[in-house]
């Protein structure tokens, strides 16, 4: 079965945690005991209702605000496709878990208040996913039941969602008017939008095409491991294990190493289940390759007429995540690439950004927490990197400073040299 990943984004109580346990509830994926739970504490707190959003709203500290600071991961399957589903926070100052929590999605949901509309972080959190390249962004339009079904009310945060979209690098924009509280157009089609002709929301994730969305012609594995058996039965066997980042890969086809630049070819692809023909993103295989080479972790297999940039001069969007610690010109970095680490210098700061106007500050001396910004950076050793726009896990890296060792910075790869 498939498998998609899928984050939600929105304000403070746009009703995130909520639409994801009407998901669980209505698609039959809660245990009995999780609903005796959350009918306990529901009654505990007083509601009249059960709150589903209970489901994700894990810490203590979420619960006793009613909002979300963690990413929680919650998984789910129909009979047509599994999912794991990401839900961020809205408040401004936990962005950065927002794009932790994104990274890998390959749809975003967009929460909208009916009665708000396209607020602030509404923009900033479409900012965000196209930022990241998120290919599917759904645009639910929640609490249409406190306006009264009106098809006006949609329409018009439809009109004014679209003209900020243009703005962005968006390819597949879908609008969905719901109440996550009473599961109108959740799972179930509602009867209090007849105007409204399009899927209900699973049905729409059940449905949304992403098998094209992964880079299968450009040809990226990332050497994590090198398997030598000492059992004395594989005493000859020395395989590559990794993640295929891109393109199709298979035994007989020719390779090429990074960096030294020697060619074999593909003997065979296990993995944990046995031998298998082919291997693509994102499966974890272990390669064994015909001819003795040294390949150690760091390095990269690749095809020897389609090779990614190869580099140490690195321009990157940069979104800072330290509260305690700015990223300032001059600065010097742990970075972690695919499997390879290196340091990096700070060379200049172009411009930072202005995510609810897209301004370019160009004056800028310095990122702080939840700023994003354009940098220049200088590695100690060169990488094997693409565009981000080409290939997201090859096009991506983070920041470490290397006295706390705290990841500070997730970075998406403009171009280099």
């Amino acid at each position: 079965m498939e498998l998609l990943r899928l984050a939600t984004a929105g304000s403070v109580d746009d009703g995130k945690s909520t639409l994801i346990g009407r998901l669980l509830y209505d698609s039959k994926s809660i245990f009995e005991d999780q609903m005796e739970s959350i009918e306990a504490t529901s009654a505990q707190r007083g509601e009249e209702y059960v709150n589903l959003a209970l489901l994700t709203d894990g810490l203590r500290a979420e619960r006793e605000q009613g909002i979300t600071i963690d990413v929680a991961h919650r998984y789910f399957s129909t009979p047509r496709r599994k999912f794991i589903i990401g839900d961020t926070p809205g408040h401004i100052q936990y962005t950065r878990n927002m794009v932790t929590g994104a990274s890998t999605a390959d749809l975003t949901i967009v929460l909208v208040d009916a009665r708000h509309g396209v607020i602030e972080q509404s923009r900033r959190h479409a900012f965000i996913a196209s930022l990241l390249r998120i290919p599917h962004i759904v645009v639910a339009i929640n609490k249409m039941d406190l306006v009264g079904w009106d098809q006006q009310v949609f329409e018009g945060i439809r009109q004014r969602f679209s003209d900020f979209a243009t703005k962005l690098d968006i390819s597949d924009l879908t609008f969905i008017p719901i109440s996550a509280l009473h599961g109108d157009n959740v799972v179930d089609r509602s009867v209090n939008s007849p105007w409204y002709q399009g899927s209900t929301l699973l049905h729409h994730l059940e449905e949304v095409h992403i098998s094209s969305d992964r880079n299968l012609v450009d040809v990226r594995f990332p050497v994590q491991y090198v398997i030598r058996p000492q059992s004395t039965q594989y005493h000859d066997y020395r395989g590559y294990a990794g993640t295929v980042a891109g393109g199709i890969l298979k035994p007989g086809d020719e390779v090429m190493v990074l960096p030294s630049g020697f060619t074999s070819r593909i003997a065979s692809i296990d993995t944990a289940d046995g031998p298998v023909a082919e291997a693509f993103a994102p499966m974890s295989v272990t390669i064994r390759i015909e001819d003795d080479i040294d390949v150690s972790r760091g390095d990269m297999l690749c095809r020897p007429n389609n090779k990614p940039q190869v580099g140490q001069d690195i321009e990157a969007m940069v979104c800072w995540m330290s509260d305690a610690t700015k990223l300032r010109p001059r600065s010097k970095l742990a970075l972690k690439h695919t499997t390879k680490w290196c340091r990096a210098l700070v060379q200049s700061l172009n411009y930072r950004l202005d995510i609810n106007t897209l301004h370019r500050e160009e004056g800028a001396t310095e990122l702080g927490l939840n700023e994003i910004g354009w940098v220049k950076l200088r590695t100690t050793q060169p990488l094997f990197f693409d565009e981000y726009r080409r290939n997201r896990r090859t096009g991506s890296f983070i920041l470490v400073d290397e006295v706390t060792n705290v990841t500070v910075g997730a970075c998406m790869i403009i171009g280099g040299h």
